[in-house]
């Protein structure tokens, strides 16, 4: 009869913490929350020097925070196994769940029993874990972004209607669609700090009235408007504020009547082809020649704000080469 092998700490180490880092992925998504994995990162950092496997002895600040878990720590990490690129900018430190997910982190670990190994040992097997983290991060920055063409004949409303058309065919349309709002009141209002949320987070959660708020005006920007929507908008026209609410040109004429049954004349219902393509016009001064320069500064603007909020790069825009780099000392009105 032969003799079962046993396992090695490597192997049952790996396995545990994989088992743990599919269990943090929600649904269909391809990875966990950014603040996860940064929060793993400076967890098994620590451990690499003081092996404490007690929840309490990693969180700060009333035991609800992960200590070390901010955006400076998870890139000092990151950059130790060479990746210096932008990955989350909170790192998960005021994520509430995150607490929750680093105890289940430490149990597995401790299911591995690495206490019962050498700590040079140990200290090469939670680095060998970290590296496992790294190499999901590069997956993150790999991904494919979405690819438009810029047809310079077209107009721009046609340019934003072709990248909406573009995400959708990627299942991506309503965050694009959100954060294509975003930096064009970025762009409009460079003086005002326009919220910069990911897609997933209600409304609810962070007691936000809607997607954007820019004076005593919120707009909501949705693909699919139910009735939910319209709801919010009569409670934000209760509060005292006036609202926009944005939807893609294909469901506007619909949309329309839905407000007006909700609260006649009382909510404004534009396009968002409409409403970010002839914002762009206007700042590049109805001149072919600058919308080009101003169409490009948007979605670099988008870019910015969608890797700032999004761990799924792919949500991210190729941007075409044809379009232009502004002027150096172009004459601003």
């Amino acid at each position: 009869m032969k003799k079962k092998k046993s396992v090695t700490p490597e192997v049952r180490a790996l396995t545990e913490f994989t088992t743990w880092y599919e269990s943090k992925r929600k649904g269909k998504a391809r990875f966990p929350p950014k603040g996860t994995i940064g929060g793993a990162l400076v967890v098994l950092d620590r451990l690499k020097d003081d092996f404490d496997l007690d929840i309490d002895a990693h969180t700060a600040e009333g035991g609800s925070q992960i200590s070390g878990a901010s955006g400076s720590g998870v890139k000092r990490v990151l950059r130790t196994f060479g990746e210096v690129r932008p990955f989350s900018i909170e790192g998960g430190r005021t994520n509430r769940g995150l607490r929750g997910a680093m105890k289940s982190l430490l149990d597995s670990i401790r299911s591995a029993n690495l206490d019962r190994i050498s700590s040079q040992q140990r200290k090469l097997i939670l680095t060998g874990l970290q590296q496992f983290l790294v190499d999901k991060v590069r997956e993150i920055h790999s991904q494919k972004r979405l690819k438009i063409v810029f047809h310079p004949g077209n107009t721009t409303w046609q340019t934003i209607n072709d990248l909406l058309q573009a995400a959708a065919d990627g299942e991506k349309e309503a965050p694009v669609a959100q954060y294509l709002v975003g930096a064009k009141l970025q762009l409009r209002f460079p003086r005002i700090a326009v919220s910069n949320e990911s897609f997933s987070t209600a409304d609810d959660q962070l007691g936000r009235r809607g997607d954007f708020l820019i004076g005593e005006t919120v707009f909501h920007v949705t693909i699919a408007p139910a009735s939910g929507v319209y709801e919010k908008c009569k409670r934000n026209l209760e509060e005292g504020f006036k609202v926009y609410l944005l939807v893609p040109d294909r469901v506007l004429a619909g949309a329309r009547v839905n407000a007006s049954l909700s609260a006649l004349g009382r909510i404004t219902v534009e396009s968002i082809e409409s409403f970010v393509g002839q914002n762009i016009d206007e700042l590049a001064r109805f001149s072919l020649q600058e919308s080009a320069y101003e169409l490009r500064e948007l979605l670099e603007t988008y870019n910015a704000r969608a890797d700032q909020s999004e761990l799924d790069k792919s949500k991210l825009i190729d941007i075409p080469t044809n379009l232009r780099r502004r002027k150096p000392g172009r004459e601003q009105s």
